[in-house]
């Protein structure tokens, strides 16, 4: 989980306040001093640090909170508050050309996930109705452009490239000419990076920017590097004026020292963050809500946005109708498990719900959960299509629930304990259209499957 660790003592030192009915100037101060300990570990910048403390202390010093009825709330939400503007206050948005063609140029060391990042934006970008190109711009890494023309066409995005002789500022003005003709009007240009900085790829990188004046420069970091990702941003950001940063395996990291210095010592924002390795891994970076999750808050609103994303609207309202109406059955049953799984790992989902973090999460076993769904899956797609519509079959037959476990290679236990989970999903449905009836506004009958 991103931040785990300073999640965790960050909580725990927050809960501690939260639980005294009167707070003193020397509880904050070791409050503050257990949070400055957190941030340290968690590789965060001295100074920023330093910044942040110096700044939550003097807020929670006055005599509004210490004498308020909630003075350990007042503080949580103090901390809160700090943590966001730490990391840029509000969403930073792709600065778009509104008539005609967006040019994006990707740059970071080599290693930091430049290529696989050029595709999880271009896919991303296509979903928000964007015709993106991939241009293939780094000619010294061998098969770098073979690896995004093997990108491209995971994710059905054209890619352009000139081969390997040819210099990446000639690519890279092609390019352009190629996404005009060819009606695209995002162009992502994948630059060369190197395992180290220096002049002769500082330099080319600048031709490359003056040759086609991009309405973005977006910096690749391994947030995992901590110090060392704060480091490559304030150099290239020197260097280049990069307009955002788009930190990689965020869901790895569980200091978050990058994400939490890169901001203030740069100025500049983070745009992205990937977090996981399939091509859909990819959050625009809100500072609000990275807050909210590292102080154990939730963060409903992404959960609510990825479910929008993920789940078809109109079936799962039909959905909604049929298990209110008590008319659904194990098709139904097939087709709501389709739609979780587009939701991702049980794990990422669960991180997103209010008071549940990593330390809640630590000794419990959740691939138990996604075994079981797996388990249940295989003992329905065992039945006959009339069984799976009428399931009371099921029921009465005790050659059917044999039949179905043998052929799903599980136990007539197994099939015996999910017809006890539909009846009982039966029965919840009833009450719960029950509770519709007496609701003013019926909003229950709007909910999607569980």
């Amino acid at each position: 989980m991103a931040f785990e660790g300073l999640a965790s003592k960050l909580q725990d030192t927050l809960k501690k306040l939260k639980g005294k009915g009167k707070l003193t100037e020397k509880d904050v101060k070791e409050a503050m001093r257990e949070v400055k300990l957190a941030l340290l570990e968690a590789d965060v910048n001295y100074k920023v640090v330093k910044s942040f403390i110096k700044s939550v202390s003097e807020k929670c010093s006055g005599s509004e909170v210490l004498e308020s009825l909630t003075p350990g709330q007042q503080v949580v939400k103090i901390v809160n508050d700090e943590l966001t503007a730490l990391m840029g206050n509000s969403e930073s948005k792709i600065n778009f050309d509104d008539k005609g063609l967006t040019v994006i140029m990707l740059v970071g060391l080599q290693g930091a996930g430049k290529t696989t990042m050029a595709g999880k934006l271009a896919l991303s970008l296509r979903k928000r109705n964007k015709k993106p190109l991939l241009v293939a711009g780094d000619i010294y890494r061998p098969a770098a452009i073979k690896q995004l023309q093997t990108v491209g066409k995971q994710i059905d995005i054209p890619v352009f490239s000139m081969g390997d002789k040819v210099s990446p500022v000639d690519i890279a003005k092609a390019s352009i000419e190629h996404a005009k003709s060819n009606g695209l009007n995002v162009v992502i240009v994948d630059t060369a990076g190197r395992l180290h900085i220096d002049e002769e790829l500082m330099q080319e990188l600048k031709d490359v920017k003056s040759g086609i004046d991009p309405n973005e420069i977006l910096l690749v970091v391994d947030s995992m590097t901590g110090q060392d990702a704060v480091n490559v941003a304030e150099t290239f950001n020197d260097s280049l004026d990069i307009s955002g940063v788009v930190l990689t395996k965020l869901d790895g990291d569980t200091r978050g020292g990058a994400a939490l210095s890169i901001r203030s010592m740069t100025n500049k924002p983070i745009k992205f963050a990937g977090v996981g390795e399939k091509m859909t891994d990819l959050e625009v970076f809100h500072p609000d809500r990275m807050a909210s999750r590292i102080l154990g808050m939730g963060d409903v609103l992404s959960l609510i946005e990825k479910a929008q994303q993920a789940i078809d609207e109109k079936e799962a309202k039909e959905l909604g109708s049929r298990m209110l109406n008590q008319e659904f059955n194990f098709e139904d049953f097939l087709q709501a498990m389709a739609q979780m799984k587009k939701l991702g790992p049980l794990t990422k989902i669960l991180e997103m719900m209010p008071g549940v973090g990593g330390k809640e999460l630590q000794g419990i076993d959740l691939s138990q959960g996604e075994k079981e769904m797996g388990k249940t899956e295989a003992i329905i797609n065992s039945m006959t299509i009339k069984e799976r519509r009428n399931p009371h079959l099921i029921s009465s037959s005790g050659s059917r629930r044999k039949r179905i476990a043998k052929g799903s290679g599980t136990t007539i236990q197994d099939v015996n304990k999910l017809l006890k989970s539909y009846e009982q999903m039966k029965k919840m449905t009833k009450q719960m259209k029950g509770m519709q009836k007496n609701s003013k506004k019926g909003f229950l009958g709007k909910l999607p499957f569980m």
